[in-house]
């Protein structure tokens, strides 16, 4: 974990308010492993609010990637970042994703979940499919860059304005149902809304398959002092602990959730 004063080196916009940062920050991006997070500082809020926990979207020749979204106080402020600007930021932290899948890997995203989940695909050592779900075609991420990195993309929106009409759930369904009748293995990844993520871990206790979770929980401190993030997670006895998601987490084995 490295506290490091970041360059900005591109700040632009994507989306249907959605952006992303590109930082100078060569100790944090060199250590960084998918599935973790960084802590950014916003600036004029020093005194009133914690940082702001964002998954790392990319990371290489010490550059460090995020994608993010205008919601509220903290993101608006973010918005008022200049290139060249210095951003301080806390990191990498966290458990990330096992990089060793047995399967098929499918990734499921939904909305700005795909952040993460870009940068798992840039690491995996095979290739499987991305299903990207999302309300409407505004939600919609970043597609074009998993399929530059080899990596067939599904497309589901609730309201059929890009891809199959429906959740993202149903073109997994049909995908998990044709490999399992080729006799293969698959693994799950995930990262999105509670819903999706729920439907997900659901799908992969039901085919005996890993599935590996990235949890949103909200988050204060970032390093487990605060208890405002924990998870009850079924520990191997059985019994019922509570983890912090911010430490041993995001990332968690799908089984052992309890919703």
């Amino acid at each position: 974990m490295n506290a490091q004063l970041c360059n900005l080196l591109h700040h632009a916009p994507l989306q249907a308010g959605y952006w992303t940062l590109t930082l100078d920050a060569k100790a944090i991006a060199d250590t960084a492993a998918p599935g973790q997070f960084v802590h950014v500082r916003v600036p004029t809020l020093e005194d009133s609010a914690l940082r702001r926990p964002f998954s790392i979207f990319g990371a290489s020749d010490g550059k460090l990637h995020i994608l993010y979204k205008v919601v509220g106080r903290g993101t608006g402020k973010m918005n008022t970042f200049r290139e060249g600007d210095t951003v301080n930021v806390l990191g990498p932290l966290g458990n990330g994703f096992p990089l060793t899948p047995a399967g098929v890997p499918l990734l499921v995203a939904g909305g700005y979940g795909v952040a993460p989940l870009c940068f798992l695909a840039e690491r995996l050592p095979c290739k499987g499919i991305v299903f990207i779900g999302g309300r409407t075609a505004d939600d919609i991420l970043v597609s074009d860059r998993f399929e530059r990195m080899g990596w067939p993309v599904c497309i589901t929106t609730e309201d059929g304005s890009q891809g199959e009409a429906g959740l993202v759930t149903l073109p997994l369904d049909r995908e998990i149902a044709r490999l399992k009748a080729e006799g293969r293995q698959v693994e799950l990844y995930a990262c999105g809304p509670d819903g999706m993520l729920k439907a997900v871990s659901q799908r992969a206790m039901d085919n005996d398959a890993p599935g590996w979770l990235s949890l949103d929980n909200h988050m204060v401190c970032g390093i487990g002092a605060c208890l405002a993030c924990v998870q009850d997670i079924r520990a191997p006895d059985g019994t019922i602990r509570r983890a912090r998601t911010c430490t041993d987490g995001p990332v968690f084995e799908a089984r052992k959730i309890v919703w």
